[in-house]
């Protein structure tokens, strides 16, 4: 497949190469490896740190040598979703990449084109004989996607430049200029066990919901399936006695739940009650979500597994009790900039692991004051279910500096190259620059990128049209950062 930007077909053969190698969260040694062996071919120096993060320095163009050196900036890692009839295995297969017209996806897997499309677009560039550019260095993190991680672990003088272009926004023709905090809270809850297992086993299951960003889309009113379950599996326990045996769903602290499980014992006689309750329940729900998840189901099928102990009736209701006051979704909006979040929760992951049942969270805000409330509350949360509880992969916030020299250098170039102007905001989303500018508070940062769409999801698909608007835009940037 060939495109009219004379260098975008080279941009997406760099991105299929880079879709061949695993690259999970804390999987990202075979994809350093490859860039290192990129880097050795072309005599770029480079070198790695502790944590794993990548840097590769790039020799000033002529004339350019005194330049202030910039920093292009992305991460090695990706969200790994699934669709449930996937079979993809995220340590060993190759995603499958699908053309759709202006579109690029994956067959039933998240894409990775976040942040992917960093490392393929800055390969791509730097070797472009018609570009001239400062020196420039290029930083690629590991464990970005987990609570950026490697950012994190970065030493200061690891880097050089303090002027730093973040490839990580996910709109075409918005600078970011922001980004909210973060820390994931979990739970740890002991459950009380029985050997009362008569009845019908039977699996209810939760799915067909879109997911998402955790922070880009929160405020979209989707639904949450570890929320779903809780609520069809207290209908049930409410109408018959069942026998709760495992309950599961979510997969990264950074993705809105698209489906969960649940596993009980109900009267070896209402079987057909079961699902009538459940198709009842989901025309409620589904009603509900109209305008917003079309393909939300709740189906409950009888299992041949065989369990040995069921959750006593009690913690039944304590584990429910504790998924239907925990908090998700938006829990604020900003006053400074219009339609913007300020904070959020997103319930996450839930899991029965040795006998205790386990709850993951991620709180996010604009204002560290807020956030310090937020962990404050699942902290009495705790404390009213009887859990442990513990935090980490905090990381700061971002604020705006509208005084930038390198965004109002920006907003010139995009004004000369595409004749209107960008639009400026914050997101509420966790980027990098949060973590790196509170090491290096003199750092000058922006955030762009192309147009990406359903991130950390198999939805997930980017425009290959404004990949290269972001490429000329770069290119025409580092022209002028002399």
């Amino acid at each position: 497949m060939t495109f009219e930007h004379r260098k975008i077909t080279e941009i997406l053969n760099r991105f299929e190469q880079l879709s061949q190698i695993p690259r999970c969260s804390r999987n990202e040694k075979a994809i350093r490896d490859w860039l290192i062996k990129w880097t050795e071919k072309n005599q770029f120096q480079h070198k790695v740190d502790e944590a794993g993060n990548l840097l590769i320095k790039i020799p000033a163009s002529i004339g350019y040598e005194n330049s202030p050196v910039v920093i292009l900036q992305g991460h090695l890692d990706m969200v790994c979703e699934k669709t449930p009839d996937s079979k993809h295995d995220f340590t060993k297969d190759p995603l499958k990449l699908v053309y759709a017209g202006e579109w690029l996806t994956a067959d039933k897997t998240s894409l990775g084109a976040d942040n992917g499309i960093s490392i393929a677009l800055t390969m791509v560039l730097v070797l472009d004989d018609m570009l001239v550019h400062p020196p420039l260095e290029l930083l690629f993190t590991v464990d970005e996607e987990s609570g950026l991680i490697g950012a994190e672990q970065l030493e200061a003088d690891f880097f050089t430049g303090r002027i730093l272009i973040n490839i990580d926004s996910e709109d075409e023709g918005n600078f970011t200029i922001g980004c909210a905090g973060g820390i994931d809270t979990h739970f740890s809850m002991p459950l009380r066990w029985t050997n009362d297992i008569e009845g019908q086993l039977v699996k209810i299951k939760t799915g067909g919901m879109r997911g998402g960003h955790s922070g880009i889309n929160i405020n979209t009113e989707r639904a949450n399936a570890i929320k779903v379950l809780a609520r069809i599996v207290q209908v049930l326990k409410q109408q018959l006695p069942i026998k709760l045996v495992n309950f599961k769903g979510g997969t990264a602290h950074n993705a809105i739940p698209r489906d969960a499980e649940a596993l009980l014992f109900i009267p070896a006689d209402k079987f057909e009650t079961t699902q009538t309750i459940v198709q009842q329940v989901e025309k409620i729900i589904q009603a509900e979500y109209k305008n917003t998840e079309s393909n939300l189901f709740i189906k409950a099928n009888l299992s041949d597994d065989k369990p040995k102990q069921s959750i006593s009736s009690d913690n039944t209701q304590k584990l429910l009790d504790s998924i239907f006051i925990c908090p998700h979704g938006v829990l604020g909006m900003s006053i400074d900039m219009k339609n913007l979040v300020e904070s959020s929760t997103n319930l996450a992951k839930v899991e029965i692991k040795n006998q205790t049942f386990n709850l993951m969270t991620s709180q996010r805000s604009s204002v560290e004051s807020k956030l310090d409330n937020l962990i404050e509350q699942m902290e009495a949360l705790a404390r009213l279910i009887g859990a442990d509880i513990y935090t980490n992969n905090r990381y700061p916030a971002w604020q705006p500096n509208l005084k930038s020299p390198l965004l109002n250098q920006a907003i010139t170039t995009y004004k000369k190259l595409f004749d209107k102007s960008p639009k400026i905001e914050a997101l509420h989303a966790g980027l990098e620059c949060g973590t790196i500018g509170n090491k290096v508070p003199s750092m000058d940062m922006l955030s762009i990128g192309p147009n990406i769409k359903y991130p950390h999801s198999p939805d997930e698909k980017i425009n290959i049209a404004s990949i290269a608007k972001i490429y000329d835009l770069l290119a025409a940037l580092l022209k002028e950062l002399k």
